[in-house]
């Protein structure tokens, strides 16, 4: 996505699960003035999923929030800081994989009064443009398909910098959210409180936590 945006200089400590993942981002597009930088990191990018999460949050009973992940999904990134509108970016996520710390609720969100896991074991994002809307944040139009539905989403991308870890990985990060409807993709399960409102708020607050690691040619 546009989110690589600049070069930045960092150590970071070693550890045994670092690696490269699966790929997934995409691009920036033309409108605001964008570091030369770029140029340099233009190519396939891969999610480090070790040091990455694909999550969500939700409001429960009017008065908390549950989180989850999903730890399981492939995706791909291109990135071209030439002409960031070639950039592309997909992610296809396994729903069976989530993970709210609850295994009732996760076997509930699975099931059919949510994901319907079994006729529609994957969710995906496919970008269709990015915009730079100045300084280090971009916004890039997706189609989001949950249950066999498509919809258009919009993410919010800021970009966190890069750096060349001790592996000698490139690696560059970002944070991407959007707020959607979870009523627009047919999971419409609720439960009404006696006091008024809802158990499950409609609205679902996803968020790309992601740091990404530039792929390694084929020989």
């Amino acid at each position: 996505m546009g989110i690589f945006s600049r070069r930045q200089t960092a150590t970071l400590e070693p550890t045994p699960s670092a690696g490269p993942g699966s790929p997934f981002s995409a691009a920036a597009a033309a409108g605001a003035a964008l570091d030369p930088a770029l140029r340099a990191l233009t190519g396939q990018w891969t999610i480090d999923r070790p040091h990455s999460r694909i999550g969500f949050s939700v409001r429960h009973a009017m008065v908390t929030t549950v989180r989850g992940a999903f730890a399981d999904y492939d995706s791909t990134l291109y990135f071209d800081g030439a002409r960031p509108s070639e950039s592309r970016a997909e992610i296809v996520i396994r729903i069976a994989s989530v993970d709210t710390g609850v295994e009732q609720r996760d076997s509930h969100l699975i099931g059919a009064d949510f994901f319907d896991a079994r006729r529609h074991p994957e969710m995906s994002f496919r970008s269709t443009s990015t915009v730079h809307e100045g300084g280090e944040t971009f916004r890039m139009a997706g189609d989001l398909t949950i249950r066999g539905v498509a919809r258009p989403v919009e993410l919010q991308l800021d970009y966190l910098g890069s750096v060349v870890d001790p592996f000698g990985f490139e690696r560059a990060g970002f944070d991407g959210t959007t707020t959607i409807d979870r009523t627009d993709w047919g999971l419409v399960y609720n439960q009404r409180l006696e006091t008024g409102g809802a158990m499950v708020s409609e609205k679902v607050r996803l968020q790309f936590d992601i740091s990404a690691i530039r792929a390694t040619p084929m020989a």
